[in-house]
C-alpha cells in the first residue's frame, strides 16, 4: 500500500509537548505517578508499558479529559486544568482506539465539518467557493484524496483511523496524542500509518500510545516506559530494550500473559480498562 505524500496544511508554528510531574488520583488510588515525558516535532514518541501502566490516562490528563496536577505545557500555554475544548483550540488534538467519525458522512463533509470547528459562526452559513484548502491538502497527506465522495462507514478500519488523523490536521492542531492507533490494521495499513505519522512529526509533536512492539521497533524516535503509573524508562527503542528494570517488568508480563514483550506485534486492551 502505498504511503501518501506530505503536504503542508498551513499549521502554527511548532511546539513541543513538555509534561512535568503529571499526578493523577481516583479517590484513593494513584493512577499516574509524577510521570514526566516530553515529545517535539521531528520525532515520533512512543508511551509503553503492561496493562494498568497509566499510559492512557497520561493523555486523558493532558487533554482534560481527567483531572491532574504538575504541568502540561504546550509551548506557553500550560493545558492541565482547562476544560476539553479549550484544551482542542489551543492545539491538542486526541484520537481513541475506535475512529469517530461521520460513517453516515462522505470523508469530504468529515474533513469539512472538522475544519469548520475554529470558523467564525458568520463563515459557517456563508458560501465558499470551492474546497477549503486545508481539507485538500490534508486528504492528500493521508492519503484519501481519491475517496473525497466516498461515505465514511464503507472506509476500511485504517482509512478510518486515518481520516480520523485528517480530521485533527485540519483543525491546525499542533501536538497529536493518538491511543494504539494501530490496533486491529492489516500489516499494510499499519506500515503506512507509521510513515505517515513520521511525516506529520516533521511539523507537529506526536505521541502514540501503543502495545505492538513490532510497530514500536519500526516507528518510535523515542520511547517512555511506564509501569505502576511512574515512568521507569526512557530513550530509543534499543536503550530502553536493555535496562533491567524494563526487562524485569515485560518479563514478568510475557510469562504470565504472553504479550508485549514477546515481540509478535500482537495487540492487547487497553489500560483504560484499569484505568491506571
Amino acid at each position: 500500500m502505498g504511503a501518501p505524500e506530505d503536504v503542508a496544511t498551513g499549521q502554527a508554528s511548532p511546539v513541543s509537548l513538555v509534561v512535568t510531574g503529571l499526578r493523577v488520583q481516583f479517590g484513593g488510588f494513584t493512577a499516574v505517578s509524577d510521570a514526566s515525558f516530553d515529545a517535539h516535532p521531528g520525532e515520533v514518541r512512543f508511551l509503553i508499558g503492561p496493562n494498568g501502566a497509566g499510559k492512557t490516562t497520561c493523555i486523558d490528563a493532558v487533554t482534560g479529559l481527567v483531572k491532574g496536577t504538575g504541568s502540561a505545557k504546550l509551548g506557553d500555554d500550560e493545558l492541565l486544568g482547562r476544560p476539553v475544548h479549550r484544551t482542542a483550540r489551543l492545539g491538542v488534538g486526541r484520537t481513541f482506539q475506535t475512529a469517530s467519525v461521520f460513517e453516515e458522512m462522505s470523508v469530504l463533509q468529515n474533513l469539512d465539518i472538522a475544519a469548520g470547528m475554529h470558523r467564525r459562526p458568520v463563515a459557517l452559513v456563508r458560501p465558499r467557493r470551492g474546497a477549503d484548502p486545508r481539507v485538500e491538502a490534508a486528504a492528500e497527506q493521508i492519503g484519501l484524496a481519491g475517496a473525497l465522495g466516498q461515505r465514511a462507514g464503507t472506509l476500511s478500519h485504517g482509512q478510518k483511523q486515518w481520516l480520523e488523523i485528517g480530521m485533527l490536521l485540519v483543525q491546525d492542531a499542533r501536538v497529536l496524542l493518538l491511543d494504539e492507533p494501530v490496533a486491529g490494521m492489516s500489516h499494510d495499513e499499519r506500515t503506512a500509518t507509521g510513515q505517515l505519522l513520521q511525516r506529520i512529526a516533521e511539523h507537529r509533536a506526536v505521541v502514540v500510545v501503543e502495545h505492538d512492539m513490532d510497530f514500536v521497533r519500526r516507528f518510535a524516535s523515542r520511547v517512555t516506559v511506564l509501569h505502576q503509573g511512574a515512568v521507569i524508562s526512557e530513550g530509543s527503542i534499543a536503550q530502553v530494550q536493555a535496562d533491567p528494570r524494563v526487562q524485569e517488568v515485560y518479563l514478568g508480563t510475557s510469562a504470565g500473559r504472553g504479550h508485549e514483550g514477546s515481540g509478535s506485534g500482537s495487540t492487547t486492551d487497553d489500560d483504560e480498562g484499569a484505568r491506571a
